[in-house]
């Protein structure tokens, strides 16, 4: 699911960076509020493991790929802000480090699964808690990791519309949204669903450990 560098126009990217600047600023404006001193070796742990994840890529058409995303979990752990800041870092370590993903697709790649990704496991969970827990966290985490892989389809399929050469060739990434929503989605249906799992499985372990204040001794 990441987005390389040259695959996006700066009309996408630019206007990106300008949303995600002043989310990053306001995440780590709370991050010391939120975890505390003796929480940050888990939240290192949560984030190595998100690393891990997302380092596990299937090539997809076009040059991106698909991925587990373990942003799910750490919004499910630590709250979608210090999620969505963390996976950011998992962000940049690998395009830095390992060549996926790239520095002007970051904004695009963070807002989509380390923001949105956060944002939608967080919030499906708490609607969904009331009738199960341990459905909610399959169903959080499925419908964040597809979700995440939507807006990466739409943005890419976007491309050719908005980023056209002298002769209306494409400039950047060359296929419309009837390539790009299929090729994207369809594997991570299974990705997503194994993810879903996993998740359940560590979430299941914190809790019994108590790493989830809300969630210590609660029972599905």
């Amino acid at each position: 699911m990441h987005i390389p560098d040259g695959l996006i126009s700066p009309q996408t990217y630019l206007p990106a960076l300008v949303v995600a600047v002043p989310l990053w600023w306001w995440a780590a404006r709370g991050l010391a509020h939120q975890v505390g001193d003796e929480a940050l070796p888990r939240l290192a742990v949560f984030t190595a493991l998100a690393f891990v994840l997302s380092s596990l890529m299937l090539p997809l058409p076009g040059g991106t790929s698909g991925h587990a995303i373990g942003v799910g979990l750490l919004a499910l752990v630590f709250g979608p802000w210090v999620a969505f800041l963390a996976y950011t870092l998992v962000l940049i370590l690998q395009a830095l480090v390992m060549g996926a993903g790239g520095l002007t697709a970051l904004p695009v790649n963070a807002l989509a699964m380390g923001f949105i990704g956060a944002w939608t496991a967080y919030l499906l969970f708490h609607l969904l808690r009331p009738v199960h827990a341990d459905f909610a966290v399959l169903a959080a985490v499925f419908v964040a990791v597809l979700f995440s892989a939507l807006l990466v389809a739409l943005v890419l399929g976007l491309q050719p519309l908005i980023a056209q050469g002298p002769d209306g060739s494409p400039r950047f990434f060359p296929f419309g949204w009837s390539v790009t929503l299929p090729a994207i989605l369809l594997p991570h249906l299974f990705i997503g669903a194994a993810e879903a799992a996993l998740t359940l499985l560590v979430w299941r372990h914190a809790r019994r450990r108590c790493w989830i204040p809300s969630a210590c001794g609660r029972e599905a």
